[in-house]
Parts: C-alpha cells; structure tokens; sequence
C-alpha cells in the first residue's frame, strides 16, 4: 500500500509541472506585450473673457466685478443668474444673387407664334456631312474669266497695229496735203533749184560710178529707168519710189542702193527753205554698155 502511494504522487508531480511548462509555453507563444508611451495630456488653457461695451456711460468703478470689460460698468437687468453681456451683431448680408436679367414677357400685340427655327440649323453634322463639307472647301475655285490664248492677243496686237499704222498714214496724208513741194526735172530753169538740182545729180552719179554694181558689169546688163527721189529741208531722204523699170531688177535695185549711199544730200538753201518743203527729183538713170552712170 505504500509503495502505490509514492507512485501516485509522484506521478502527480510530474503531471502537474507537464502541465506548468505547457502553460508557460502557451502564454509565451500566444501572448505579446507592447509597451506605449503615454500620451502627455495637455493642460487645460487658461481663458479670460473680455467684453466690449458699446457704449460705456458708468464711471463708477464697481465693488465687485463679475466679468472683464474695457470700462467700468454697472450691471442691470431683470434676470437673477449672472449673465454675459453680449453686443448684438448684426447677422452677415447674404451674398448678392447674380443678377439675372428680367424675363421679358411678350407682348400683347407679338402673340402670333414664332416662325419655326429649320431642323438643320439646330441639328449637327454628321461626319459623312462633315467630310463632305472639308471635301467641297478643298475643291479649286473655278475661274471663270476666259483665258485668253496666244492667238487671240496676236490677232488684238496686230488690230492695234493696223490701227495705228491707219491711223498714222491718215496723218502723213493730211500734212502731205499742207506740205509745199517743188517737182525738179531736167527741164527745170529756176536758178536756185536749178543749181541745187545740178550739185545732186553730180553727187550720185559721182557715188553710182564708184559703185557700179559688178554683177552688171560681168553680164554686160544696160538700160534705162526713171526714179523719184524725195528730199527734205535737211537733205534726208523721204522716200525713193521706181516710176519706171529698166526691166533689169538687179538695175532698178541698184539705182536705189546708190541714192541711199549718196544720202544725205546738201541741206535746203534759206531762198529754198522759206517756200519749199519736199523737193521731188525725177530723173532717167542710165546705165550703159561701157559699165557708166548717168543721170539725165
């Protein structure tokens, strides 16, 4: 009986600090611990009220003051408890409201309903609408003044210069009309155009001998031909004109050539000047068989 007795307790023993160490290790693993600071409350702050009295009119300094103001003052009132004096304030203006302008209400005589607004000023574009609209901007803006060709400003020029050319002709006609000329011929025995007549034609035939033309020579071409001369007060010449072909044009070319080498010829004498404007020299040009000129 007494050795079941140790058994038991010491069986108890070893159960009961199983136990304990299980406990522990259960309390260790499972519990954690956090240490906080603690927070420092702050004092409460000291308050001092202070009233503004509007209007102070006691001088009087109270034996006893209940509150703080900027003067002296004597309480007054109906109510037992001690009460702060307040100044009434007045409350906030409410901000000012937008101004909206006044709905004008239609008159009496513009009853009749409005015309309807068209759908398509109100609606928008679809994008087909809109590439179509980009399209017709991007489209060349078609000129339509007449271009005018190559031919066609030829053809105006060339009016414009036969119009001036009339024009001009119409007016050589009408000073030719006015223009005094003296017709100088073989025949003629005035001695002022006489003599001038004289020195003009021992000039050409001077030049024409000095030039005779060598194609003629070489193929022994003669024959006669008449030839008008125009010259003016300066000696130029105005015009030369074949009256009358030698049947050679190889002759009359050369007759024309020679004068246009001989020009210009003496200007006009003042005896000749004052009357005369164009002398016309008619003459017979002969080129002959032993290759000379000669102006009769």
């Amino acid at each position: 009986m007494n050795k079941r007795s140790e058994v038991s307790a010491t069986d108890r023993f070893g159960l009961t600090l199983f136990a304990a160490l299980v406990l522990h290790a259960m309390v260790i693993l499972g519990v954690g611990f956090e240490f906080k600071k603690p927070v420092k409350q702050p004092s409460p702050e000291r308050t001092l009220e202070i009233m503004v009295v509007r209007n102070p009119a006691a001088t009087e300094k109270p034996e006893q003051a209940d509150f703080l103001a900027q003067a002296n003052q004597q309480g007054g009132g109906e109510e037992k408890e001690i009460v702060k004096p307040s100044t009434q304030i007045n409350p906030p203006a409410p901000k000012r409201a937008e101004q909206v302008a006044p709905r004008i209400q239609p008159s009496p005589a513009s009853e009749s309903p409005a015309a309807p607004i068209p759908r398509e000023v109100l609606s928008r574009p679809t994008p087909a609408e809109k590439r179509v609209v980009i399209a017709e901007r991007k489209k060349p803006i078609e000129v339509t003044q007449k271009r005018v060709t190559a031919a066609q400003l030829l053809a105006s020029t060339s009016r414009e210069i036969d119009r001036l050319t009339a024009e001009l002709d119409r007016k050589n006609l009408a000073r030719a009309k006015w223009q005094r000329h003296k017709k100088l011929t073989a025949s003629t025995r005035e001695y002022k155009y006489a003599s001038y007549l004289d020195a003009w034609v021992k000039k050409v035939e001077r030049i024409g001998n000095l030039n005779y033309p060598d194609e003629a020579r070489r193929n022994r071409l003669f024959g006669n031909l008449i030839l008008h001369v125009a010259v003016l007060p300066d000696g130029s010449v105005k015009e030369i004109n074949v009256k009358k072909s030698s049947g050679h044009k190889l002759l009359d070319d050369a007759a024309v050539r020679i004068v246009r080498l001989s020009a210009p010829f003496a200007p006009f004498p003042a005896n000749i000047r004052e009357e005369t404007d164009v002398i016309d020299i008619i003459r017979t040009w002969q080129f002959r068989n032993n290759n000379q000129l000669s102006s009769n």
